[in-house]
């Protein structure tokens, strides 16, 4: 979760941002080991078995096939111009290791473009020579993209759908983690939903003036917001809040 404009001086950014990203990278390092240890059950051979380099068949495989083609077709069209047939041989490519890519967006200040990222928040997919930044620059035809690694990104991303879809308790199970699991059609990625993370620990953005500030010294148009330190001293318990609920 993120707020914005809370007021922040200069001299304590410094020690702010410390402490955000140690924050943040145990969050990171703790849902990887999680999406790391749930592996087996995430694994594309779950849901299309053979199809997906697995060594029996499942019950799923053609009708989650059969999905995952109509869900592709629209990504024939511009701006991703992908190979129009789905080819199955697509499909053992996608592999079964997953990537935490930081959640970034675009905010104006002055008429400046200011990347921001967020400590705790991230999008998953399966690995692929793409990450999110350079999904982004072809998107926008900042740099002619490799065909073949689009789609495989498309096609992981898709394939990531199919296995939540027919497997809905991970989502309990990570509220349970204390985490937000969900999937996004954010409008840069032009239709491509994405699977995000979502710690129950909040961050904000601080004022313009200081963004503007900070990135004028570093020189680079890019910030990370600060995670709230006022809400890490008691972060939200679901079980709690629940088992209080019965209780009354």
């Amino acid at each position: 979760m993120s707020s914005q404009g809370a007021a922040v001086s200069l001299q304590e950014l410094p020690e702010l941002r410390r402490k955000t990203e140690r924050i943040s990278e145990a969050l990171r390092q703790q849902l990887a080991s999680h999406l790391e240890t749930l592996r087996p059950i995430y694994t594309p051979e779950r849901v299309f078995g053979k199809l997906a380099g697995g060594r029996i068949e499942v019950a799923t495989a053609d009708r989650a096939l059969a999905e995952l083609k109509e869900k592709y077709a629209p990504f024939s069209s511009k701006p991703y111009d992908l190979t129009a047939n789905f080819d199955p041989a697509w499909l053992p490519l996608v592999g079964s290791g997953l990537d935490l890519y930081p959640w970034e967006y675009t905010h104006e200040i002055s008429g400046k473009q200011i990347t921001l990222t967020s400590p705790v928040r991230w999008v998953i997919n399966f690995k692929s020579n793409y990450n999110l930044g350079k999904l982004r620059t072809v998107l926008n035809g900042r740099e002619q993209g490799r065909a073949e690694f689009l789609r495989q990104f498309v096609v992981n991303a898709l394939v990531l759908q199919s296995v939540l879809r027919l497997n809905p308790g991970l989502k309990q199970l990570f509220t349970d983690l204390r985490y937000d699991l969900k999937t996004e059609t954010p409008a840069e990625f032009k239709g491509l939903p994405v699977v995000t993370i979502t710690s129950c620990l909040s961050s904000f953005r601080p004022d313009d003036e200081l963004i503007s500030a900070a990135t004028a010294f570093s020189g680079v148009p890019a910030f990370i917001e600060l995670i709230d330190l006022a809400g890490v001293q008691a972060p939200p318990d679901a079980l709690k809040e629940r088992i209080q609920q019965l209780l009354q």
